[in-house]
């Protein structure tokens, strides 16, 4: 079975072929949901959960939530449409061929798959053409808002340290109980009431995730509110502080955000070991073609540089002379200390290969061809850099987490929706 990136993607062929008479099941705007789109991803949801062994809620249930997800896409795309933006075919190929290339396999290899597994290869197409529209109108209205400044990335790092926490991340499941802007008094009380019987229910042994995908308004309503593995700086501000008083299991009291009402479960907790990386001392020569020297030309000059290494002549004098690279050519081709991706990868394929004081053969790259010499190597305990790093993602996450919740209900605030489930 492929293992797919994006979820609710596929279409099965049994689905397709079993639409009944098909009638309008909300209005959107000026577009519609027809029940046929309604039952096709009913059916992709039910068979995922099914898959998952995922306890199933009431069908209504269900349904209004499968509804309320494809309501949201629709406005999103309906946002791009009017923002001129389209997923051509040569983009949507080239995600496609990237898809496939994940799963180990060429892009024919994966339409032959889907095929035998029994979906529909023309509607996961513009499914995923979908997806990659909305994920590129998010961008635009949400990820350009996010910034992380290295103040925030310090004050995250001491905050954990103070409560003995930078070394755990959290498995997150969550149920949240939308209110809208703006929400009158009896709109807040109506809310406060529906998350008091949530939790009730869950402390009288109700499973969280078969409740979550019944009852939450959350983005993650439909995989049972799990949020995944979250840093401390993953967690939304107005909870973070509740996740670290949780012991593994427990759930929290309602939480009141400008979003609503909110229900946190810790299903796990791990620690975070310390980072060790292998660096690698090299240096290099480099050599590129031009308007009056031909590719084979320096190829030709780059294994006679090799030659002359190979017979004893020095490689930092050599890279002074010939390498035309202006920032380590001076320096004997010298590029220090180097990171694990911190090259090309046809570079860094070729060096890790060698050995301590051995010389490659000509390497070719987008920058021209190398020759590379392996001086030394190293473990290095990167931890402290890493935590930078991966705090500085954990609050990019979280602040993008938090806008899109935001933009995601002003958009369905702000449009007309109509339901027409019951008219049959």
């Amino acid at each position: 079975m492929v293992r797919f990136l994006f979820i609710l993607l596929v279409i099965p062929l049994t689905a397709l072929a079993t639409t009944p008479l098909n009638h309008i099941v909300a209005t959107v705007n000026d577009d519609v949901i027809m029940q046929s789109e309604l039952n096709n991803r009913l059916a992709v949801v039910t068979e995922q959960l099914q898959k998952q062994h995922a306890q199933l809620p009431p069908t209504s249930a269900l349904k209004k939530q499968v509804l309320d997800r494809l309501i949201l896409e629709n406005l999103q795309l309906q946002m791009a449409a009017r923002g001129g933006i389209h997923i051509d075919d040569e983009t949507l190929n080239k995600n496609l061929r990237n898809l496939a290339k994940q799963n180990g396999m060429t892009l024919d290899q994966f339409r032959q798959v889907l095929e035998k597994d029994g979906f529909d290869y023309v509607a996961f197409r513009e499914n995923f053409r979908n997806q990659l529209t909305m994920n590129r109108i998010r961008q635009q209205m949400v990820d350009s808002r996010v910034q992380v400044t290295e103040q925030e990335v310090d004050h995250l790092l001491a905050t954990a340290a103070s409560f003995n926490d930078q070394h755990r991340e959290y498995h997150l499941a969550h149920i949240l109980v939308s209110v809208p802007e703006a929400a009158s008094h009896e709109q807040v009380q109506a809310a406060q009431q529906r998350v008091d019987d949530i939790l009730a229910r869950l402390k009288a042994g109700a499973d969280f995730a078969q409740t979550a995908i019944a009852e939450s308004d959350g983005q993650q309503a439909l995989e049972g509110g799990d949020l995944g593995w979250r840093k401390t700086g993953q967690l939304p501000s107005f909870f973070s502080g509740v996740v670290g008083e949780l012991q593994k299991g427990q759930i929290s009291d309602p939480i009141r955000s400008p979003s609503g009402f909110h229900l946190i479960k810790i299903v796990d907790i791990r620690g975070d070991e310390r980072h060790i990386i292998k660096q690698t001392k090299a240096r290099h020569i480099l050599l590129r073609p031009d308007t009056l020297t031909s590719e084979e030309d320096v190829k030709i000059r780059i294994q006679q540089l090799r030659d002359r290494i190979a017979q004893g002549e020095d490689f930092a004098t050599l890279a002074r002379a010939n390498s035309q690279d202006p920032g380590s050519g001076s320096e004997g081709g010298e590029l220090g200390w180097v990171t694990p991706g911190q090259m090309v990868p046809e570079f860094e394929k070729a060096m890790d290969a060698l050995q301590v004081g051995e010389v490659s053969q000509p390497v070719k790259s987008r920058f021209g061809w190398h020759l590379i010499q392996v001086e030394d190597r190293r473990e290095e305990d990167d931890t402290q850099e890493y935590r930078r790093t991966r705090a500085r993602e954990s609050i990019h996450q979280r602040k993008t987490d938090e806008e899109l919740e935001i933009w995601l209900r002003r958009l369905r605030d702000e449009s007309y929706v109509e339901y027409h489930l019951d008219e049959q």
